[in-house]
């Protein structure tokens, strides 16, 4: 593949999942007579989506063993991600958040410290299935969670001599709520830099690294990943590599609720890269993934159906930058 490489292998996500609470019908949680219960995990998205594609994936983290983690490991085993290495921790309970939508966005207040996923730590890179993945996905969330997850994270992304057993992708996924003042940006870019893939949002980035960031600049902060993605919102997203920058536009399509729309992107251009697609054809394929988490209020939503899928990425460049995906 022209400006990168296929990692080859089974795709191993890892970090916490949580059960989420959001109003319903939507609306203020203060005035809110109901709620709805739904699972939400940035790693545990990207898993769902790469096993809606096809992609042979398993997801590992930590659950209590209560309710809400036996609920939680349910719904990703529904979506066909092998959970078989989870593990159920009798003594800490499973995260949980809540959102509160309003006209300025959707807030979400967490109740995650000491949850059992907190205590995962750097032994599981010599367990199955992480120690024999092919590549090997985690997020910026991880490190933020506890000095444990921080450590696992950052071994993750050691290379050894002779060279790491498999690719490693890192979502940056800044969550400002999870750090301690000013120590996010200089420890997200540490570990982004080690990575083989890195995704980023342009205005997470400029939050974190400098208001004035483009995509070049981005690049500059972060020359060694084989392939650096930058997300710019409903705009476009640009894949740099040796070889330059490929740029696609997003899809056109009614927006219910942004949350998980980046996972969901993540997960296609990964599948797109699994698949041999070739960087365009990735970029569009995490679009069109992005999607499927844009229409919904959950984070997880049902993929457009393949013959649609297969139609939209080989689309000539004139009829993509019109296109859209059907209701």
């Amino acid at each position: 593949m022209r400006g990168g490489w296929t990692p080859a292998g089974r795709v191993v996500c890892v970090g916490e999942t949580m059960a989420a609470l959001a109003p319903d019908p939507p609306g203020r949680l203060e005035d809110a007579e109901g709620l709805r219960l739904s699972v939400a995990g940035a790693e545990s998205n990207v898993a769902m989506y790469l096993a809606g594609h096809g992609i042979d994936v398993a997801w590992v983290s930590a659950l209590g063993d209560d309710p809400l983690g036996r609920r939680v490991r349910a719904a990703v085993a529904a979506a066909g991600v092998d959970v078989s290495a989870v593990r159920c921790d009798p003594g800490r309970p499973t995260g949980v958040l809540v959102k509160d939508p309003g006209p300025d966005g959707t807030r979400v207040h967490y109740y995650r410290r000491g949850s059992a996923a907190s205590a995962l730590g750097p032994r599981l890179l010599e367990q199955e299935p992480v120690r024999s993945a092919g590549l090997l996905h985690l997020t910026g969330v991880t490190p933020a969670l506890s000095p444990s997850c921080r450590e696992l994270v950052a071994r993750a992304l050691d290379v050894p001599a002779g060279g790491r057993r498999h690719a490693v992708s890192f979502d940056v996924n800044h969550r400002a709520a999870l750090w301690p003042e000013g120590e996010a940006a200089t420890v997200l870019r540490e570990l982004a830099g080690r990575a083989d893939i890195v995704f980023v949002g342009l205005d997470e980035a400029q939050a974190l690294w400098g208001e004035d960031l483009t995509t070049a600049g981005i690049r500059r902060l972060l020359p060694r990943p084989r392939i650096l993605v930058v997300k710019d919102g409903a705009r476009a997203a640009s894949a740099v590599t040796e070889d330059g920058i490929c740029t696609v536009p997003a899809l056109r399509t009614t927006v219910v609720e942004p949350v998980g729309a980046g996972d969901a992107f993540a997960a296609g251009f990964l599948a797109g890269l699994l698949r041999g697609l070739g960087l365009r054809r990735a970029l569009r394929l995490g679009h069109c993934t992005a999607v499927s988490a844009l229409r919904v209020t959950g984070d997880h939503g049902p993929l457009p159906e393949p013959a649609e899928l297969e139609h939209l990425v080989n689309l000539p460049d004139e009829e993509w930058a019109t296109a859209s995906v059907r209701e």
